[in-house]
């Protein structure tokens, strides 16, 4: 690729204006580089300059940027992820603001708007030189450009921690200067250069994206769609996009289940990612995207068709989700759905309260059909909430506990219709607050739904007592076994503070709590945090979405607890809600006074609940998942025997660990990557903003999985294999922060480390070679200085 020459005196002369100044009028920058405005920046894609993008540009500013910048909680929204992200700019709007009286408008990349010009006219600036074009200019006036180079002027400090001037806190202040405040920026932060708080890129990448910069950072779309993967898409969005009124409502509530999926085409190879939207196009023509805050909202056309649209972003773990299409699956859905055995009359309202509450809008639709689909990929059910587009879920996710797992009430065909009935009868009182859309009030809404649920609880409770006459009790026969062949039967869900994790199958110890999820339980998690949840809504609707989940999260330990005998059930909540108010421990206590049947299990021991674990994990040993599981058979035995230890810890050393560390052992033929996740004990999770004071560190533990798990790394620990016991063994022996220190000086790759960028690079070349649908970059925000 050719770079035109720069000049050296233009060049000096520039940097003089600029360094003279301490901060230049925004006019005066007019005046001397011309005025602002979008360039032309997208190439065809067999061209020179987009062979440069793709093949050497690309890579670097994924492998080095993305991985700060890909999401709502990227700093500044500059979201690297696509060139359209890199071309829009950053922003100075928070995104994560929970004190907003007022929803704020979206800003959704490929969504909200359609052009650069368009996010100029809303806040968002170039990071790109758009000014008088030229290599010289390209280069000391655009951002992204003079960010790189200070970061080579003034590379990391030679220590192992960084000094206080460092702040890598979420909530920390942020410098999002534009090319007329840069000089500002690098006068007060001239160790702030990108990429932030890491490493240096090296001389060779530097100077690749440099010239890239100088010459007008030209980028390029994806290449055209191999002609399978077009048939397929072809395939699908005809079964989307059928004509009568069944097809138009099942294809409805599919997409208001897959809108944040990404959704791939498991018989082809791995690669390319779809999103479903809708759009007012129809297949054959372009996509015309339908931008709406929520994906039940009123489309404002007569027609909405269901497109899938091809993901031209990086693949990031914290927010990928991916869902296998092919034909087994095309086959079962249209039997599920598609049958002849009911009608469908009429097309439901987009009004907010028909629409936010799904038992209301396809309640023409058997409830069993719904639930089998739910269950289908229930680990994606769950990951919808568990992970999402958020990022950042504290509101959501400091209702729930740090270890649990997560079983499924067995979808009984014979009373489908009775199960349907019920549902369909209970429809007002599984209202949602979403009903209330992004601007809401917070006390008033909380007291209305509270009635409701409680009113429904009772309803359960009272339905539950008559399904069970003549001496029948639950029993484990009423948990799903995943139909003999379905690993989606058992979760596990790890909660990181303000992150969490789903995977599938029974991983770690026992934990204390779990919960049992039924059909109405599971779609109500879906609508209240996927579907219903807005990032952008003011803080009425936040709180009430938190404090909803709250009645969620006891109705599944409810339907845990129902399978222990009556008089333990108190007393394990008792467990479970230590110290709160009489008040509250009546709401819990409600519903096992209206259903206290015994259990149907015929207990052997009084150790009730690890009996329970040992009888289900045994009903579901034919699909349980495996794989993160540290007794899985890749797992060397050596390494087993030694992080098993790890385990048994309870306090002490747990409080010095982090939320969650990536170990990487070398062995002699190949890397073996394990997780250590700190679990968080809490005397209650009821607490909305005393979270703090309900901790009960002296009771964490930690759990060790095969493989990566998680997307937000606090540390990496890198060791050979004649090393692991003496790894083990150190952090069994902590006992203070300079023992930590200690720990990490030995084995850690901190984030000071020069090799990290070589480290960061195996590490995802090994999960995305070992997962190549689920692999997605790890993001580095939340990494440790200590």
């Amino acid at each position: 690729m050719k770079i035109l020459p720069k000049s050296r005196t233009v060049v000096l002369m520039i940097i003089t204006i600029l360094g003279g100044c301490a901060i230049i009028a925004n006019s005066n920058f007019d005046d001397l580089f011309g005025i602002a405005e979008p360039q032309q920046r997208m190439v065809v894609d067999n061209s020179s300059p987009a062979a440069f993008y793709h093949e050497q540009v690309q890579p670097i500013i994924e492998n080095r940027c993305v991985v700060c910048h890909g999401c709502y909680d990227a700093p500044c929204q500059l979201k690297l992820s696509a060139p359209e992200g890199i071309d829009r700019g950053a922003s100075k709007t928070l995104v994560y603001d929970g004190t907003r009286l007022i929803a704020e408008t979206p800003q959704r990349l490929f969504i909200d708007q359609d052009s650069t010009a368009a996010w100029r006219n809303n806040g968002f600036y170039p990071v790109i030189n758009e000014r008088q074009q030229s290599p010289v200019l390209n280069q000391t006036t655009g951002v992204m450009s003079r960010l790189l180079a200070l970061k080579q002027q003034h590379p990391l400090p030679q220590a192992k921690l960084l000094p206080k001037q460092f702040d890598f806190s979420l909530d920390r202040q942020q410098q999002c200067p534009t090319d007329v405040e840069m000089d500002s920026y690098v006068a007060n932060y001239p160790d702030w250069g990108m990429p932030f708080g890491l490493p240096a890129l090296s001389a060779p990448e530097d100077k690749i994206l440099q010239d890239w910069l100088r010459s007008g950072a030209k980028m390029a779309p994806k290449a055209p769609l191999d002609n399978t993967y077009s048939e397929q898409v072809t395939l699908w969005e005809n079964f989307l996009n059928g004509d009568s009124l069944k097809e138009k409502l099942v294809s409805r509530y599919l997409y208001e289940h897959w809108f944040i999926a990404h959704l791939y085409f498991s018989e082809l190879p791995a690669g390319e990612f779809f999103k479903v939207v809708r759009s007012t196009t129809p297949p054959g023509q372009a996509i015309d995207i339908i931008a709406t805050r929520r994906p039940y909202d009123e489309p404002g056309v007569e027609r909405v068709y269901y497109r899938l649209w091809r993901e031209r972003g990086t693949i990031l773990e914290k927010t990928h989700m991916p869902y296998a299409l092919n034909s087994e699956r095309l086959e079962k859905y249209t039997q599920l759905f598609l049958q002849d055995n009911y009608q469908v009359t009429r097309l439901p309202s987009y009004k907010p309260e028909v629409a936010s509450n799904p038992f209301k809008a396809f309640e023409e639709i058997p409830s069993i059909a719904r639930y089998k689909f739910l269950l289908e990929e229930a680990e994606f059910t769950i990951m919808n909430f568990i992970k999402s587009p958020v990022c950042r879920g504290q509101v959501a996710l400091n209702v729930i506990n740090d270890h649990f797992w997560v079983f499924f009430v067995n979808p009984n065909e014979k009373n489908a219709k009775e199960h349907s009935a019920f549902y369909n009868a209970q429809q007002d009182q599984l209202a949602l607050p979403s009903a209330a859309e992004s601007n809401a009030y917070i006390l008033t809404n909380w007291l209305k739904y509270s009635k409701l649920q409680r009113k429904f609880m009772h309803n359960k409770a009272i339905t539950m007592n008559k399904a069970f006459p003549g001496g029948e009790h639950l029993t484990t026969d009423q948990i799903w076994a995943g139909d003999g062949d379905n690993p989606n039967a058992a979760l596990t869900i790890f909660r990181h503070i303000d992150s969490a994790t789903v995977v599938k199958g029974l991983v770690g110890r026992p934990p204390q709590t779990s919960w049992v999820i039924d059909y109405g339980l599971l779609e109500r998690i879906h609508y209240l945090l996927a579907a219903g949840f807005d990032v952008y809504g003011n803080i009425g609707h936040q709180l009430n979405t938190r404090l909803y989940m709250d009645f969620l999260r006891i109705e599944g330990e409810f339907n845990f607890l129902a399978l222990l005998p009556p008089e333990t059930r108190k007393t394990e909540l008792n467990q479970w809600y230590q110290g709160v108010s009489d008040s509250q421990k009546e709401y819990l206590l409600a519903p096992h006074k209206l259903f206290s049947q015994p259990s149907g299990i015929d207990y052997k021991t009084t150790q009730y609940k690890q009996e329970l674990y040992q009888l289900l994990e045994q009903k579901l040993a034919p699909v349980l998942a495996t794989e993160n599981n540290l007794s899985s058979v890749k797992t060397p035995s050596s390494h087993r025997q030694a992080l098993d230890k790890l385990q048994d810890l309870v306090g002490g050393p747990t409080t010095l660990l982090p939320q969650i560390s990536f170990l990487s052992i070398q062995g002699s033929d190949k890397t073996h990557y394990y997780t250590l996740l700190r679990n968080n004990t809490h005397s209650n999770i009821t607490s909305l903003l005393g979270e703090d004071d309900n901790r009960l560190p002296e009771q964490d533990t930690v759990t060790v999985t095969q493989g990566l798990v998680g997307a937000y790394p606090d540390v990496f620990i890198n060791i050979n294999e004649s090393q692991v016991s003496s790894y083990v063994e150190s952090v069994l022996a902590l006992s203070t922060k300079a023992d930590y220190e200690k720990l990490m000086d030995q084995y850690a790759i901190r984030r000071t480390n020069p090799n990290f960028w070589q480290h960061s690079d195996t590490v995802h070349a090994d999960n995305k070679k070992q997962h190549p649908f689920k692999a997605g970059l790890f993001d580095y925000n939340r990494l440790q200085n200590r």
